[in-house]
């Protein structure tokens, strides 16, 4: 039971770090561009699918694609993105400056942090609960013992706790990145 629990919480806090990545700092960083979906040849695919993606300067990164066609499909695509972010193209590269953040929009990304943090939490506090649940039902169907039962729910909390201190050091960490200029 113990297992599947931090099984589970532990998909919580990676699929925080996916989506943290994808929140915008101050640096360059390709999985910034992770959400951005290009229409390449009548199907939908990340933009890492059409080409290479990297980062030849801390504020800028570069795509190089696969199939040079494609380069306005590409650049369309994240211009369409709720990224705010404007691409250029030479005919062979699209590469995108990274503006510096001012210090408003810091703020509106910390607050993104914080209600990403706070998602997390919700969905670690869901498996918390269906674990308690979980049993609740061994007491009732499986006559298990009153004290035992209050030794699992404790052994839950505590998972709990760690897995919400980790997130709380995930968010914190992201906050400080972000607001160091």
């Amino acid at each position: 039971m113990f297992k599947d629990l931090e099984n589970r919480m532990q998909k919580s806090i990676g699929a925080l770090k996916s989506e943290l990545a994808s929140i915008r700092t101050g640096r360059a960083n390709a999985a910034l561009l992770d959400h951005v979906r290009v229409s390449y040849y009548g199907s939908e695919v990340p933009v890492s699918q059409v080409g290479n993606l990297s980062v030849p300067e801390p504020r800028m990164l570069m795509i190089t694609p696969w199939d040079k066609s494609q380069i306005a499909v590409i650049e369309k695509a994240i211009m369409k993105s709720d990224l705010g972010l404007t691409p250029t193209s030479d005919g062979e590269v699209v590469r995108i400056m990274l503006p510096e953040l001012t210090e408003d929009r810091r703020r509106d990304l910390v607050k993104q942090v914080k209600t990403v943090g706070e998602k997390a939490k919700v969905s670690i506090r869901n498996i918390r609960r269906d674990a308690n649940d979980s049993v609740k039902h061994q007491v009732k169907d499986e006559g298990l013992p009153e004290d035992e039962s209050k030794r699992l729910q404790d052994r839950v909390q505590k998972v709990t706790d760690k897995f919400i201190a980790e997130i709380d050091e995930i968010i914190e960490h992201k906050e400080a990145e972000i607001l160091t200029v």
